[in-house]
């Protein structure tokens, strides 16, 4: 009996990730157009009441991760009340795990993305909270990771024509009558749709400042040489930017096992995160959610060699929020 409850209680948690993601998906078409018109509510979300700390006040609340931006994130509660946390070296990082084997599990700074629900418990210094300990449930990271995931090339499209939008100010003049409906519908969505809209990071207050794409050998997560020089280049600058968050993208050529190769660009992926934060001293906590996308993004679609080669690669972006107060 017990089995067979705790196999049903999985198969609720896996159907309820689920459709939070499949929501996702979904919201994040409507936010890429109102990223692109930003009279329709949808380029960021409402600003919250701003929560200032006192120095030495004793907090702990709960709510969504709007921003991130590597050792601060915004934390928005139930009563729309934004707070910067501050993370440090001492701060514990450990997910709630439910079920036969409970308890709490150290967890990785990199996993804190925007969507994610979390627990803070800290105190109060120059208006901020300094956490002591962030808590989440692994149901909740999963939908969060999942959803991140799915808004990435939302996200990468948005910093990258970012310079091109006044142009199209004429066409987008014509949609306004379909995102008046589109503003209808999500009013009446369920709650759980709303939910939803806040796991979503404001999208367009990212800034790519720097891309750099290593390159790797066939079958292998080693840096070659070439590849360490653009790293040490990178590193170098990285100080310049304030608040800047390092975000990491392992790929794969399509040739060989599918599972393979996704395994392969998470190693490509987490080899680049090995060498920024040992070598380099990068804070692990400015590093996103470093991700695998094995072959599903090719650069070139050729057979060849060298076609090949481009897409044996890792993607390193470096980001800086302009949305984020001092």
């Amino acid at each position: 009996m017990l089995r067979v409850a705790q196999e049903k209680g999985d198969m609720n948690t896996h159907l309820r990730t689920k459709k939070i993601a499949s929501v996702v998906i979904s919201l994040s078409v409507v936010l890429l157009v109102g990223l692109l018109h930003p009279d329709t509510g949808y380029s960021q979300f409402a600003p919250g009441q701003k929560r200032n700390v006192g120095d030495g006040e004793k907090l702990k609340i709960k709510g969504v991760v709007l921003s991130r931006d590597g050792e601060t994130f915004v934390l928005r509660d139930r009563t729309q009340t934004d707070t910067v946390v501050q993370l440090t070296d001492s701060t514990k990082i450990r997910t709630e795990r439910k079920g036969l084997f409970r308890g709490r599990k150290p967890a990785d700074v990199t996993v804190l993305v925007p969507g994610l629900i979390v627990e803070v418990n800290g105190k109060g210094a120059g208006n901020r909270l300094v956490a002591s300990e962030v808590e989440f449930s692994e149901e909740d990271l999963k939908a969060a990771i999942m959803a991140y995931a799915q808004t990435a090339p939302v996200r990468q499209q948005a910093a990258e024509t970012s310079k091109e939008l006044a142009k199209t100010q004429g066409e987008l003049a014509k949609t306004k009558g379909q995102l008046a409906e589109t503003n209808k519908q999500l009013a009446e969505t369920s709650q759980g749709v709303v939910d939803t809209n806040k796991r979503i990071s404001e999208l367009d207050q990212y800034e790519l400042v720097k891309v750099v794409t290593v390159a790797f050998d066939l079958n292998s997560a080693k840096l070659t040489d070439a590849a360490k020089a653009q790293l040490d280049e990178l590193a170098a600058k990285a100080p310049d930017a304030k608040n800047y968050t390092v975000e990491i993208q392992g790929y794969a050529d399509p040739t060989g096992d599918f599972d393979k190769n996704l395994r392969l660009s998470q190693d490509r992926a987490e080899a680049v995160v090995q060498y920024l934060t040992v070598k380099h001293h990068i804070p692990l906590r400015r590093i996103m959610v470093p991700m695998g996308y094995g072959e599903t993004k090719l650069l070139d679609t050729s057979p060849t060699a060298a076609g090949l080669a481009k897409n044996r690669r890792v993607e390193v972006r470096v980001l800086v929020n302009k949305g984020l107060s001092q």
